[in-house]
C-alpha cells in the first residue's frame, strides 16, 4: 500500500531573475482537495502548451526519488519540483504508463514523464539543472484523472500496475534527446495508454516508415 504524503498547489508568480509568470512554485496544502478532469482547480497552470490538459492533469513525484536527490545534495520540500502529489511507495524506475493510483474515490492513470525545462532550471537556481535532471532519470509521472474525487495528505493509495506492455517513465525519459527512436520501443509504447500527443507522434513515425 502506497501513501499520499502531500498535496501541492501553486499560484501565478515570478521567479527571481526569470521574467515569465509561472505556476511551478507549488506548496503543500492541508485539508481535502478536489481533483477534477483538469486537475486541481486552485492550481495555476500557465504554460498550457507543455503542461496541464486531460492527459497531464496531475504531476506526481515520488518520495523514493526525492530520497535519492537528498543524497545528491538537493534538500526537498513538498512541491519543490512543481509536483501536485508526493507519493511514498513507487519510484520512477518502476512506474509504467498505464499504472493506476486509487486514492479514495479519485482514480489516476500514468500517461507520461516530466520533461525538464528552463522554468524548472530557474526554479532550482541552476543553469545546468535540465541536464542534471535528465542524467538522474527520475522524472516523476504525469497522470490523467479517470475518476474525480477528493483527496487529502495521509490517505492510502492502491497501486494497480498496468497489465500490458510495461514502458516506464524512466525509459521514456531516456529517449528524450534521441532523434531516431527504436521501432520496437515505439511499437511497445503505442500499445499503452500513453498521452495522445505522444501516441500521435509515434504512430505517425511508424506509418511513415512502412
Amino acid at each position: 500500500m502506497a501513501k499520499l504524503l502531500a498535496v501541492c498547489t501553486g499560484k501565478a508568480e515570478h521567479i527571481e531573475g526569470y521574467s515569465p509568470l509561472t505556476g511551478i512554485n507549488k506548496r503543500a496544502v492541508s485539508g481535502p482537495v478536489a481533483i477534477g478532469p483538469q486537475g486541481i482547480a486552485e492550481d495555476a497552470i500557465l504554460d498550457r502548451k507543455h503542461h496541464g490538459g486531460l492527459d497531464q492533469a496531475i504531476y506526481v513525484y515520488f518520495q523514493g526519488d526525492y530520497d535519492w536527490w537528498a543524497q545528491e545534495g538537493v534538500a526537498s520540500t513538498p512541491g519543490l519540483f512543481g509536483e501536485n502529489l508526493v507519493i511514498q511507495g513507487p519510484v520512477s524506475a518502476n512506474t509504467a504508463i498505464g499504472d493506476r493510483y486509487q486514492i479514495g474515490d479519485c482514480l489516476l492513470e500514468v500517461t507520461y514523464h516530466r520533461t525538464p525545462c528552463m522554468t524548472f532550471a530557474a526554479k532550482m537556481g541552476d543553469k545546468f539543472w535540465v541536464k542534471r535532471f535528465h542524467r538522474a532519470n527520475r522524472p516523476g509521472a504525469y497522470c490523467r484523472v479517470l475518476n474525480p474525487g477528493t483527496i487529502e495528505a495521509g490517505m492510502d493509495i492502491t497501486v494497480t500496475p498496468y497489465a500490458g506492455e510495461r514502458v516506464t517513465v524512466s525509459e521514456l525519459m531516456s529517449f528524450d534527446t534521441s532523434k531516431d527512436l527504436p521501432l520496437d520501443f515505439m511499437r511497445r509504447a503505442v500499445t499503452t495508454p500513453i498521452r495522445e500527443k505522444t501516441r500521435f507522434k509515434y504512430e505517425t513515425r511508424l506509418a511513415d516508415l512502412f
